[in-house]
């Protein structure tokens, strides 16, 4: 299994460049690009030639784009700026030798039956299939563990998936969004392992279902959730590719950025090795 850093585990206190020069001065095998903030901030001074140069000289090699937002059950104009920004995507993704673009769905205070949620999933999950397919670039979907999300478990994310039905189309499992809105962990020991392109570790404090929020995610290994049954699942299921750590963790973002991405190896290290071999230089 290889080892991923996510880029908002020092969203406010860090840059690309500093996360890519102690992510490969630590050991990380990839990192998931927020393109969000941190790829523009960046592309300000830099290019993206600049940007695949330093890809191609180093150990460190881009995993996903983070993200896709809000992609299902948007009006016309938002559809239309979803199709575009994913064509866009797919030439910068293409040039830094991107695997993944992490697509996450639409949160809301509006109600929306699950049948209109699922048909506009896959809709345009479908489109996007088709667009990235040339490529070779495959589209991760990451449930959110959150009410307002409208999908947040991995039951009902596995089920568009699988409707889709596409080599190029599968699944971010965060453990934090597995635990917040309480997926059932028969939904996942039943799942093909094969349609889980990344796993996001994680922690929480002990909230209850429904009422937590990203900021409550601490190192893994030092909350509540059952990292040792997922984990286990996991292996159970043929999962063994990436392993990305994901915080939102405001205290974290008070840390020196280098003493962050040091701490988020050494406990994402000693969680894993209990259950998978991570060879990390």
């Amino acid at each position: 299994m290889k080892l991923c850093f996510n880029q908002a585990t020092t969203l406010e206190n860090s840059n690309l460049i500093k996360d890519l020069e102690y992510c490969d001065k630590h050991g990380y095998d990839y990192i998931e690009i927020r393109t969000m903030d941190k790829l523009p901030e960046y592309l300000q001074e830099k290019s993206i030639d600049e940007l695949a140069e330093f890809f191609n000289t180093h150990h460190i090699k881009p995993l996903a784009f983070n993200a896709l937002v809000f992609f299902n059950n948007r009006d016309e104009a938002g559809y239309k700026e979803i199709i575009n920004e994913f064509k866009g995507m797919m030439e910068t993704a293409t040039k830094l030798g991107v695997k993944y673009v992490v697509a996450v769905p639409l949160v809301t205070e509006q109600k929306i039956l699950k049948q209109d949620i699922k048909n506009s999933c896959v809709e345009v999950l479908t489109e996007l299939s088709d667009i990235a397919e040339p490529y070779g670039i495959k589209i991760a979907v990451e449930f959110v563990g959150h009410p307002q999300c409208t999908v947040n478990t991995f039951g009902q994310a596995y089920d568009i998936v699988e409707t889709v039905n596409r080599e190029n189309v599968g699944l971010v499992l965060d453990c934090f969004h597995f635990h917040a809105m309480g997926s059932d962990l028969n939904d996942l020991k039943k799942a093909d392992g094969s349609k889980i392109f990344i796993l996001h570790i994680d922690d929480t404090e002990d909230f209850p279902i429904g009422f937590l929020t990203d900021e409550d995610r601490v190192w893994p290994g030092l909350g509540a959730i059952d990292l040792d049954s997922i984990l286990t699942t996991l292996k159970e299921i043929g999962y063994s590719d990436v392993v990305s750590v994901e915080l939102f963790r405001p205290e974290y973002y008070k840390l020196d950025a280098e003493e962050a991405i040091k701490t988020a190896k050494e406990t994402t290290l000693k969680v894993m090795s209990k259950y998978y071999d991570l060879q990390t230089v």
